[in-house]
């Protein structure tokens, strides 16, 4: 055990509460949500995830670990954050998952920012339409940030990109995207088009514009706007956003991933981006 950790035997002891329940989403949505016993707490999973919170200036409020690791911790843990130790039984008891990256850590969300906070200085942003799947957020949320998007912007059924699953899966990226969540939808779209940004709606339909065939000035505000896996954009948004385009495919695919079909559009619309 690591020798500055607190054992901790009990799953029942308080001091570890905030950990309760990670794998039962349902539990953590209401406890994490406004007026929930957890508001204002989120959950980061794994020595980089974690440290890539910190760094970008969540606040860690405590960490627990496996008893019998070793391996120092990040860096970024500072000597005055609480770290208990637990055995994998009690863990398995406290979270309902076995821990297999290292460390779980209990942080503070801080405020939200605005959509226009978010806008400001942006010059590729991701709009997402009820993209509610953590695992898909998380993807979107990594390739944005790895190929040239600079802001995020969610709808309100979208999921929380502080979800645990959410930011395992984009390596800890969400941290530092600039991300918000619209108030209204597709309503919200006006904000972006009034910050001054081009909008392209993605979607299959084989009438839609090729993406590759937009072409875009070095410093044009472009926003792309993308819709849950399956039903895709409502045709509210789309009429709302105008410019439709795709992704051309072949073998008789008809469509992609959402996670997929984003990486790939955030590449072609940052090609040239200095």
């Amino acid at each position: 055990m690591l020798p500055h950790a607190v054992a901790v035997d009990d799953p029942a002891d308080p001091r570890i509460e905030e950990f309760l329940g990670l794998r039962d989403h349902e539990l953590r949505r209401r406890r994490e949500s406004p007026g929930g016993d957890l508001a204002g707490i989120f959950i980061a999973e794994g020595d980089l995830v974690v440290e890539r919170a910190v760094r970008a200036g969540y606040r860690l409020r405590s960490v627990l670990v496996d008893a019998t690791r070793t391996l120092p911790l990040p860096s970024a843990i500072g000597a005055d954050v609480p770290i208990y130790a637990a055995g994998q039984e009690v863990v398995l008891r406290i979270t309902g998952m076995a821990m297999h990256r290292g460390l779980i850590a209990s942080l503070d969300r801080g405020p939200d920012r605005t959509v226009d906070e978010v806008l400001a200085g942006a010059t590729r942003a991701v709009v997402l339409e009820n993209v509610n799947n953590p695992t898909n957020l998380g993807v979107i949320a990594r390739s944005a940030m790895g190929l040239g998007a600079d802001a995020l912007l969610l709808d309100p059924s979208c999921c929380d990109p502080l979800y645990r699953r959410a930011s395992r899966v984009a390596m800890g990226e969400v941290f530092a995207l600039p991300w918000a969540r619209t108030k209204r939808f597709p309503a919200g779209i006006d904000q972006v088009t009034e910050a001054g940004f081009s909008l392209l709606a993605l979607t299959p339909d084989p009438a839609a514009e090729p993406i590759d065939d937009v072409v875009l000035a070095s410093d044009e505000k472009v926003a792309l706007v993308l819709g849950a896996e399956g039903p895709g954009l409502t045709e509210e948004t789309m009429a709302r956003v105008g410019r439709r385009v795709r992704i051309p495919l072949h073998g008789g695919v008809d469509s992609l991933n959402v996670g997929a079909a984003a990486a790939i559009a955030c590449y072609v619309l940052g090609r040239g981006r200095p």
